[in-house]
């Protein structure tokens, strides 16, 4: 029996500022399919997604949803309708509880509405979690959760909602290979109920892993549809980019035999996810850390930066012991940081691409009291044509760029400062495949010039084709040590589950 149709969008068009965002897109969705919609950052996909749910009026084109017109007047009358959305950025309230954000506006009452039942809205949380297979606390405050916890929450809450559609935009990438697998037997358990799901991705592995069929978008027209099962990688890559894109791992390091070492850290210790970590960066190298989520990547790269407290251990910096204390001394020892979550840690969202660019270099840039906009827009100019960072100028707010281009500005800021050694955490997350291409571009160059960059990375794929050597961790601790030449996705995994002490990991890895 055919699925039948409930929701048809067609020859769809909207304009930002005279920016043409939509050109005429077509998009269709079945009972209980799961359908990809893909393309690079600025190709429409999250602008037609707004244009379904009400946050962006359409300027023309019709919307059917079970054969009527419809015209969302927001994403509280689109939610009422049965369509709800998971966006890409977090949407949630940091100080309340898991429950709370779950209900909000939906609080369970009791004596007659005059009191909240707290109760059974964290009964109800716990009911909804085993549901799903998540083990969060309900009682737990948001804000404390990682980034991946928090963006199970966020799926929590759209899921216990009665949908008819549920669309998600990146949904995965802050989650662990296991919290994909729950997601994805969640979405298919809700296919199997006759659920429609819009999935957003830039992982096109998933594509294949989860989805009927996929919609390409490109510059903001479509760009073709097929059948996911008679589609590959490559021909949805070059609907993308409309360019052929290589993606092989690296063969061997291309780091120099003498090259100096110019990090070294020795027995660093800054509470249970950072146990006991050693190891050195050598100029020009790219030394990619990998392991899953929770493994203490992310808690090692901010402790050697400053943001976290160390408890013990030592860090030296070209051949120097150097007191790090904070972000501020960090960058005063020729360190930039790239965050995992670029939004809240790396960028001044509501501030411009060149006052973005300057954060960290204000003192340059001033004359006398006043900031010398002459040379602000001569420095932005020539990274803006360095980096290749499209945006329409250099007064353009950050917010509205794409993803990769955002990432740019960040890295634009620490070459500004002329930072020697740069710790990307996830640099490439929530970017598409050919944004990524031009960020490993530029890593590339930046270490052939004599930068030394620590790479923390959750897709394998990336660290094979980047590193020039690999560390892993497992839970705090350094498990495993892996030069490029050889290295393989199976041997990284082993390690990344290995709960060993470091020496022992050492050891084993030697052999």
């Amino acid at each position: 029996m055919a699925q039948k149709e409930i929701l048809s969008m067609k020859n769809i068009q909207k304009s930002f500022s005279g920016v043409h965002a939509l050109k005429g897109v077509h998009f269709d969705l079945l009972q209980g399919e799961i359908h990809a919609l893909v393309g690079e950052n600025g190709a429409g996909k999250s602008t037609l997604m707004n244009v379904l749910t009400g946050i962006h009026p359409k300027d023309s084109g019709e919307i059917y949803y079970y054969d009527r017109l419809l015209n969302p007047r927001g994403p509280k009358h689109a939610m009422e309708l049965g369509i709800g959305i998971i966006h890409q950025e977090l949407n949630m309230m940091d100080h309340l509880t898991v429950a709370q954000n779950i209900f909000i506006g939906r609080e369970f009452t009791k004596q007659k509405g005059l009191f909240l039942d707290e109760k059974t809205l964290y009964r109800e949380t716990e009911t909804l979690f085993k549901r799903l297979n998540v083990n969060i606390d309900p009682t737990e405050t948001l804000g404390k959760l990682t980034i991946g916890k928090q963006q199970m929450v966020e799926i929590a809450r759209a899921v216990s909602h009665d949908l008819r559609i549920l669309i998600l935009d990146e949904p995965t990438a802050a989650l662990s290979n296991q919290e994909i697998n729950d997601l994805f037997n969640i979405m298919r358990d809700l296919a199997s109920k006759g659920v429609a799901m819009i999935h957003i991705s830039h992982r096109l592995e998933e594509i294949a892993q989860i989805t009927d069929r996929v919609t390409v978008l490109r510059d903001g027209a479509n760009a073709g549809s097929r059948v996911t099962k008679e589609v590959d990688r490559q021909e949805i890559i070059n609907m993308m980019v409309g360019r052929v894109i290589y993606e092989q791992p690296k063969q061997e390091s291309t780091v120099k035999k003498n090259a100096p070492v110019v990090l070294k850290v020795t027995n660093l210790n800054a509470g249970k996810m950072v146990q006991n970590v050693s190891f050195d960066l050598k100029q020009g190298e790219i030394l990619g850390f990998a392991g899953l989520i929770g493994a203490g990547r992310t808690e090692t790269a901010r402790a050697i930066f400053g943001a976290d407290k160390v408890l013990s251990g030592s860090i030296q910096i070209k051949g120097r012991p150097v007191l790090i204390k904070t972000p501020e001394d960090a960058v005063n020892h020729g360190l930039g940081y790239l965050s995992e979550d670029r939004k809240r840690y790396g960028l001044a969202i509501r501030m411009s691409v060149a006052d973005n660019m300057i954060l960290a270099t204000m003192e340059q840039f001033q004359k006398r009291l006043l900031i010398n906009a002459k040379k602000v827009q001569q420095e932005a100019d020539a990274y803006i044509q360095k980096l290749s960072i499209k945006t329409p100028s250099i007064n353009q707010l950050v917010r509205n760029l794409s993803g990769g281009n955002q990432q740019k500005v960040v890295i634009a800021k620490w070459l500004i400062k002329n930072c020697d050694i740069l710790i990307f955490d996830e640099p490439t997350r929530g970017i598409d495949v050919g944004a990524k291409s031009e960020i490993y571009t530029l890593m590339n160059e930046l270490a052939d010039q004599g930068k030394s960059i620590i790479m923390i990375s959750s897709e394998l794929p990336e660290i094979l084709r980047m590193s020039d050597r690999i560390i892993v961790m497992c839970e705090g601790r350094i498990t495993g040590e892996l030069d490029i030449k050889g290295a393989t996705q199976e041997e990284i995994i082993k390690y990344a589950t290995m709960r060993k002490t470091g020496a022992q990991a050492y050891a084993d890895s030697a052999e």
